[in-house]
């Protein structure tokens, strides 16, 4: 199995299996008889990037191409790193051990902000200059996409362009544009003026003396002033693989998994994927059926993951449920993303062969007024209707998830999540009335963070302090043993909110946390909240001013050159709604005019 990795190093490392590749599914081809090597790169461990259903589309969906040869590298864990400084190896590719150098490009994934740091370690590892402008020919093209590509700015220094929106749109036009030997410059400015391509170095950023923002102008003509995302018409025409690669350890989400459909009909105002990745699109039961055969035949697995932001929304779910029992008496079905109202009896007796695992929903809010702030439109007797079905169907366990922080919050807010929780217990113990064992409500609070591209882009997020206190707060109000409370660091969240929210200046910053020692920022036993604080001195910026400082209207915002799908006004219109407490129906109900379906 080819690796640059010696066996006597491999054996050091607490996971070898995630450094060595061969799993069943992966790719083989000759290096040779392709023109373009490409490097798919993603900045965490092995069994997080291989549980993203994205990296595996676009693994397969390039090495489809004859003259492309896609490989993978992940983020090496803390003891393969040292092994690997120590013994000076190169970070390389799995198929071929291949160090990252010498590959035609790079395509890094950034779905969170927290693997902005891995991004730039695995340069380093693989002996790559980490700025743009430091890259002559010789070094390979660094692309980016992923969530985080709809705010490119803070990465902008890095990275030689952004791909923004859905690769299966029009990846493949960037890739025809490539030829061994093309000049850097030639080749980006070919490609810079298709579909949700962006390339930072034709752009500049111009300030006002108060620090905001007066633009990002371009500065040639032939370049686009706006850079509209790609995005896919027609699922069940674009590509979709017929196989999964089997990892060799165990990932985060180990089964089959189905994608039936992309974007949201809701517009929860908190929600940036709910936003961005608009218009909502289905792919067909039959399509969908096809696909799980071929992929349950080539992998092995008997559990499907049905993929979406809301699985109870997709409208033909009783046809598709009905196909894939007919596959098999032992698949079963799994749903990770629910609705409380969207929940039933049918839903259940779907659900997972008939084994009585957890479930999840997401209130977010304790209280109605909070609830129609956030756009949320679901009602305190929806949730415990909800819950009451589940129990009913033999569940006994309930995760509540939640948020801290939202706007317009209040005290009595909080207070009504703990509220909610109880009320939950109780109805299970006054209506179920089960003859053995008890319920377990696990009630799960993040902390809200205001992202681009969503009604909400414009608050101040909460300080440090006042997320605190609002988790002690909620915790303090849990009155019944059933509940289970658990909250996430509020540290984390603010840096999130800083970078999310970021300009180009706040690339010297993330720059500076990487030369400190920042690594696996969204890894509890790596995050160092102090040691960000101090790149952010270090480079002459507030975090404050990035994470918790309200945005007012007419204020350039370093992503507004980005259209991803709502427009600015519909935004704006959206937050007065949430001032309000006003809600907007789902886009079935009523189409909001949001801008996103005519792109």
């Amino acid at each position: 199995m080819p690796n640059l990795i010696p066996h006597h190093i491999l054996i050091q490392a607490s996971k070898p299996a995630r450094y060595i590749g061969g799993e069943p599914g992966s790719v083989e081809k000759d290096p040779a008889s392709v023109s373009t090597r490409f490097c798919l790169c993603f900045p965490d461990v092995y069994e997080v990037g291989m549980s993203w259903t994205g990296l595996g589309v676009l693994y397969y969906m390039l090495n489809a191409r004859d003259d492309v040869y896609c490989e993978r590298a992940f983020a090496p864990w803390a003891d393969m790193e040292g092994l690997m400084r120590a013994n000076g190896l190169p970070l390389a590719t799995l198929e071929t051990g291949e160090p990252l150098a010498r590959m035609d490009m790079l395509g890094f994934t950034l779905g969170h902000e927290m693997g902005y740091s891995n991004m730039l370690n695995m340069l380093d590892l693989a002996g790559i200059p980490l700025l743009a402008a430091e890259r002559g020919g010789q070094w390979p093209l660094v692309a980016a996409g992923g969530a985080c590509a709809c705010n490119p700015e803070p990465m902008a220094d890095f990275v030689d362009f952004f791909y923004i929106g859905e690769a299966e749109a029009g990846f493949g036009a960037v890739l025809d544009r490539y030829e061994p030997g093309i000049p850097k410059e030639d080749f980006l400015l070919a490609i810079a003026s298709l579909p949700g391509v962006y390339v930072p170095r034709f752009y500049k950023p111009e300030y006002k003396p108060d620090g905001t923002l007066r633009g990002v102008f371009p500065i040639r003509q032939d370049v686009p002033q706006v850079i509209t995302k790609a995005a896919v018409n027609n699922l069940d025409a674009m590509f979709t693989p017929d196989r999964q690669i089997t990892p060799n350890v165990e990932s985060v989400h180990d089964r089959a998994v189905l994608e039936i459909f992309r974007g949201c009909i809701r517009g929860c105002r908190f929600c940036q994927a709910g936003f961005i990745y608009r218009p909502c699109r289905e792919k067909s039961p039959g399509r969908l059926l096809d696909n799980a055969r071929k992929i349950l035949d080539s992998t092995g697995y008997d559990e499907i993951s049905l993929l979406s932001l809301s699985t109870g929304d997709y409208s033909a779910f009783s046809e598709l449920a009905d196909g894939v029992q007919g596959l098999g008496s032992n698949i079963s079905l799994s749903l990770p993303s629910l609705r409380i109202d969207a929940f039933s009896l049918e839903l259940m007796e779907r659900m997972e062969g008939g084994r009585k695992q957890g479930l999840t929903f997401a209130p977010e809010a304790g209280t109605q007024r909070l609830r129609d702030i956030i756009n949320k439109n679901l009602t305190e007797e929806e949730i415990l209707e909800g819950c009451r079905l589940a129990f009913q169907g033999g569940w006994n366990r309930v995760k509540l998830y939640c948020m801290l922080g939202l706007p317009f919050e209040t005290d009595d807010d909080v207070r009504g999540l703990a509220d909610l929780a109880a009320k939950v217990a109780d109805m299970y113990y006054s209506s179920i009335r089960p003859k053995k064992g008890g319920l377990t409500v696990n009630l799960s609070a993040s902390c809200f963070v205001p992202k681009p591209h969503t009604p909400f882009q414009f608050a101040a997020q909460a300080s440090y302090d006042e997320l605190c206190e609002k988790q002690q707060l909620l915790k303090r109000s849990i009155r019944s043993r059933s509940v289970k409370f658990s909250y996430h660091n509020a540290d984390t969240s603010v840096l999130e909110g800083a970078l999310a929210r970021g300009d180009r200046r706040t690339g010297t910053a993330i720059l500076e946390a990487f030369k400190l020692g920042a690594r696996f920022d969204g890894w509890s036993e790596f995050f160092d909240y102090g040691l960000w604080k101090r790149a952010f001195v270090n480079a002459g910026l507030d975090m404050a001013f990035y994470a918790h400082r309200e945005r007012p209207y007419d204020e350039v915002l370093p992503w507004d050159h980005i259209k991803t799908g709502a427009d600015k006004p519909f935004l704006i219109s959206e937050m007065e709604q949430a001032r309000r407490a006003v809600t907007t129906p789902d886009c079935r109900t009523a189409c909001a005019r949001c801008g996103a379906c005519g792109l």
